[in-house]
């Protein structure tokens, strides 16, 4: 006897998300508050914005701000680097620090009924950090060995060599985010202390505050720690995000051991605040922002060149980079850079299907609320949301942002925001196996470097 099958529930439709509610406030010193209480578990995030971003620094110091921000967790001029980290667990969290291209950030999650105590160490941090010699002495080494090891693995090497052939020499953006073994070798102690002295003031910060709090506490924390340091605030400063070259150009770096070839297609992008985000958003999820993606399916199902492959905006003040980053076999490295072109032609002149644009903005609709379940996560969303300085409804109105996308705003999007005439071509592989397949491609004129940079040939 069969067993009869219960029919399968039909989906419900969408519940309505709300993003947490929040404010803003200031103190008199030109510090910013943005605090979201959030009452699900009894832990709070901190997460200090700070302008002093890789965009920020001086010509010749490329990487200074990441190792400024990172000196800031190894001590204060109090306590020890391990005092430090020790007082942190004893408050049930942790505290790290870093810089993207925007700006620096130190963030903590701690117990909220241990708030105050982390308030208190969380500004002697920030106000009166030791940076000591031999730390940053240390952290400069571990990037220059990180560097070596980039140059040895094709994947990094690839990652780090593209912004050099999109980006003009004079530009910021054509140096990797946490500066070159050139740059890197120069910083020192002065450096940092300099960095930290120009940059670390108070109207140019911002702290989020998202968690088991209310709106007073936090303000009254804040003027307590923070509210007495000296006014000020940094130069603003922009990024160069001019194009290294307006037509098309293949670089080859020599790996003559790598087994296979790093592949990464690219030219400037658009800056975070564009008004044609969400097309632009959903055109590459389309293109190859998502597993489902016409890249993807091309290079690994139809094919099987790859195990994956992928295209992002990625998002800063200026125009960052546009790319398509994959790693196939090199005996197919001509033919996966060809169907890759095929499918940004594709996508400029024929547009896309509905069912593809109902499955790129049902993925992205969809995922949205479980994106921010934590404290740290909604941080670093409202985060994101001031460092962009994107609308306060944003995250309100996202996703019928996301869903009022049409058809025809996609193909436009494609048309304005995809330029296959710009397109540079690096290739990390061995040239003896590349070199005729990608020069019959008749892409554009062919150069040769080392894994250094040094132009061998072409």
């Amino acid at each position: 006897m069969m067993a009869v099958l219960n029919p399968r529930p039909e989906p419900t439709a969408p519940r309505d998300y709300q993003f947490p509610r929040w404010t803003r406030n200031s103190l008199s010193n030109g510090l910013q508050l943005v605090i979201a209480p959030v009452r699900r578990l009894p832990i709070v995030t901190l997460n200090m914005l700070i302008d002093a971003g890789a965009a920020s620094e001086k010509r010749g110091e490329e990487g200074v701000a990441n190792l400024t921000a990172r000196a800031l967790v190894e001590g204060t001029t109090r306590l020890s680097g391990f005092d430090l980290a020790e007082r942190f667990e004893r408050l049930g969290g942790s505290l790290d620090a870093g810089a993207s291209w925007d700006f620096a950030t130190l963030t903590t999650t701690v117990l909220s009924e241990r708030l105050q105590d982390a308030f208190a160490l969380f500004s002697e941090v920030l106000r009166s950090p030791g940076l000591p010699e031999r730390e940053v002495l240390r952290l400069r080494t571990e990037r220059l060995a990180g560097l070596l090891q980039l140059r040895a693995e094709p994947r990094g090497l690839a990652d780090e060599m593209l912004a050099h052939f999109i980006y003009r020499e004079a530009s910021r953006y054509a140096l990797p985010e946490d500066g070159s073994a050139t740059s890197v070798a120069r910083l020192g102690l002065a450096e940092v202390q300099a960095f930290y002295k120009a940059r670390y003031k108070p109207g140019g910060m911002t702290l989020v505050v998202a968690g088991d709090v209310d709106a007073d506490t936090v303000i009254a924390l804040a003027e307590q720690t923070l509210g007495d340091w000296p006014p000020g605030a940094p130069d603003r400063t922009s990024a160069d995000d001019q194009a290294a070259r307006s037509t098309r150009a293949v670089h080859i770096v020599a790996k003559a051991d790598a087994p296979q070839s790093e592949i990464r297609l690219g030219h400037v992008g658009l800056p975070r605040t564009h008004p044609d985000h969400f097309p632009v958003m959903l055109m590459n999820a389309v293109l190859g922002g998502l597993f489902s993606s016409r890249i993807n399916l091309n290079l690994r199902e139809v094919h099987g060149y790859t195990y994956g492959a992928f295209s992002v905006f990625e998002p800063r003040r200026q125009a960052g980079p546009f790319y398509v980053s994959t790693a196939v076999k090199s005996e197919v490295t001509g033919d996966a850079v060809r169907e890759i072109l095929l499918e940004i032609d594709r996508i400029r002149s024929e547009g896309i299907g509905s069912d593809e644009l109902s499955l790129a903005t049902s993925y992205l609709d969809g995922v949205f609320p479980i994106k921010y379940e934590t404290t740290a996560a909604i941080a670093q969303a409202l985060s994101a949301l001031v460092v962009y300085g994107l609308a306060d409804d944003y995250f309100d109105t996202y996703r019928g942002a996301v869903r009022g996308v049409t058809i025809a705003d996609v193909l436009t999007a494609a048309a304005n925001h995809l330029h296959p005439e710009a397109l540079q071509l690096l290739v990390v592989g061995d040239p003896a196996v590349v070199g005729d397949p990608v020069e019959r491609l008749a892409f554009g004129p062919l150069s040769v470097y080392d894994s250094e940079g040094t132009q061998l040939s072409g």
